[in-house]
């Protein structure tokens, strides 16, 4: 089974962008979140991508965003268990690395997935990460949510891209909170700022995606909208 073969498969699944990432990609993977960390007979990383509608930034209510927020996560994690499943009817054995599940990383102070979804993303040549550590698709820019399968067999990987960010810096000047003013991401911040209860609506939801929204990439280079 080659590179084209397993795409096909995921798209058929309802992946709308992959790539193959080889395993010297990851060299500079924190300790302990490297695919050889979860994975030890691991060749190959597959990543792939599912568009998330762009209709969500356009809206005043927070409700439709982070309605396909929560519902992108279970589509990407069955697409890549049944991935994996098929792939074992060819011999090949895969696991999946879930979507929206984190560990404590304490060297860091930090949230991180046992393997980034992002940078597995762009090892595997279908992204860039911007400045403001989001992925950015040259088909659907940002509008992406990402999953990800380790493999045994090794594939063929797929060039990678030339960074698509030009860092003009206009995500870290409209962020509310200064969450940008470093070179990395102040994760914490972001997500206390961006994410949480509505006590007066009684509901969780998303409130800020402004770094988002102002990205002159946010759509990509090759989609009409």
């Amino acid at each position: 089974m080659d590179k084209i073969e397993i795409k096909n498969i995921l798209f058929t699944l309802g992946a709308d962008l992959c790539g193959v990432a080889s395993i010297d990609r990851f060299d500079g993977a924190p300790k302990g979140f490297h695919p050889l960390d979860v994975m030890p007979s691991c060749q190959s990383v597959i990543s792939f991508a599912c568009r998330f509608p762009v209709g969500t930034l356009r809206c005043k209510s927070a409700v439709p965003y982070t309605h396909v927020r929560n519902s992108m996560t279970p589509k990407l994690d069955a697409i890549a268990m049944d991935f994996c499943i098929e792939m074992e009817k060819h011999e090949i054995v895969c696991v999946p690395i879930p979507t929206n599940e984190s560990l404590w990383d304490s060297s860091t102070n930090r949230f991180r997935s046992i393997v980034s979804q992002k940078h597995a993303a762009q090892a595997a040549g279908i992204g860039t990460i911007g400045r403001h550590s989001l992925l950015i698709t040259p088909e659907y820019g940002s509008m992406v949510w990402l999953g990800a399968v380790l493999s045994e067999h090794e594939f063929e990987p797929d060039p990678l891209l030339a960074p698509i960010c030009n860092n003009c810096n206009l995500c870290a000047d409209v962020c509310p909170i200064n969450a940008l003013s470093e070179s990395e991401l102040k994760q914490l911040d972001c997500w206390n700022h961006a994410f949480g209860d509505d006590e007066e609506q009684k509901t969780w939801k998303i409130s800020c995606h402004k770094c988002r929204d102002i990205c002159p990439y946010n759509l990509g280079s090759k989609n009409k909208l």
